[in-house]
């Protein structure tokens, strides 16, 4: 846990050394979860597979998973190597049926993934559950590739146990867009808005997002996480696919995106990381939670296009 140096204006987070010992005091052990431990509102920290074998079945509103992709990775010392697609989704298979068992019978889920592994998640969630759609969403940012294609997209698959009884709020995830031809009819906007700001229209969102910023260096929510996701992006699943005080569920929650956003979003939430670093990264985003809930590209109940003026922050709630 040594501290780098950064630039002055570098806004990632890291923890002091006097930070340490009291973020620890707030994570759950495995050894330390029974049947009984209230595990809501709070990061566990050792294997997801043993832990949710002390979890209580059904009890999850949404589950987000973020597991490794199909890549060689080192998460922070813990590598993760990779195998045939076959094997793969063996591994997938090893852990995903205990994950559903925590979704409630009227329960969401999101799975993220990458085109390499994203046919593996597809079979795993289908053996288990109903596939409702596939979002895909665009990385502004990434290596270019001189004898490939730059890969530039990510995978989210949309699964519920019962496809006759789930919740979606499609209100709660409107986009709002800029109007290049503001049309009008007698001298009124046709399905926009002027505005002080320019001229803006509402459009419900699709399955292909053009909107999302990558965490980087300059935003306050960026961790040195190698494959952290952007709070934008799980505030639209967690929006669309729970009521307030539902509980939210991440069983590999690395530097805490899903549970920070959920909090944020009046939700409670529960996250299982086997890296006690990541760990302490997450209960340090969540405490910061409590006098911050903005989130970057979501302000006055909408999403805003990326790089828009009015799309760098939410407003504080009172």
């Amino acid at each position: 846990m040594g501290k780098k140096i950064r630039a002055a204006n570098n806004r990632t987070l890291s923890l002091l050394p006097e930070e340490i010992a009291p973020l620890k005091a707030r994570l759950l052990r495995e050894e330390d979860i029974t049947s009984c431990t209230d595990v809501i509102g709070k990061t566990l920290n050792g294997d997801a597979t043993r832990i949710m074998e002390r979890l209580p079945d059904g009890f999850a509103d949404l589950i987000i998973i973020d597991p490794p992709y199909n890549l060689s990775k080192n998460f922070n010392g813990m590598r993760f190597n990779a195998r045939a697609e076959s094997d793969y989704e063996s591994y997938l298979s090893t852990w995903f049926p205990a994950v559903c068992r925590k979704l409630k019978s009227d329960g969401s889920l999101y799975m993220c993934g990458d085109w390499k592994c994203t046919s593996a998640m597809q079979r795993t969630i289908e053996r288990e559950l109903t596939i409702m759609n596939r979002i895909t969403w665009q990385r502004e940012k990434g290596r270019g590739a001189k004898s490939n294609w730059k890969n530039g997209m990510e995978d989210i698959w949309f699964a519920v146990k019962d496809p006759e009884n789930y919740f979606f709020n499609v209100d709660a995830v409107m986009m709002k867009r800029k109007v290049i031809a503001p049309y009008k009819i007698d001298g009124k906007p046709k399905d926009w808005s002027e505005s002080a700001e320019g001229n803006f229209r509402l459009t419900c969102p699709s399955n292909f997002w053009d909107d999302i910023s990558v965490p980087f260096w300059s935003m306050p929510e960026n961790t040195d996480h190698p494959t952290q996701k952007p709070e934008k992006l799980y505030a639209k699943l967690i929006l669309a696919s729970t009521r307030e005080g539902d509980i939210v569920f991440d069983p590999f929650l690395g530097s805490g995106t899903a549970s920070v956003v959920a909090k944020k979003l009046g939700r409670r939430y529960c996250g299982i990381e086997q890296n006690e670093e990541y760990c302490l990264w997450a209960e340090k985003r969540l405490l910061l939670a409590d006098s911050d809930k903005s989130i970057q590209g979501y302000s006055d109940g909408v999403f805003w296009e990326r790089n828009t003026s009015l799309s760098r922050t939410r407003k504080k709630e009172n």
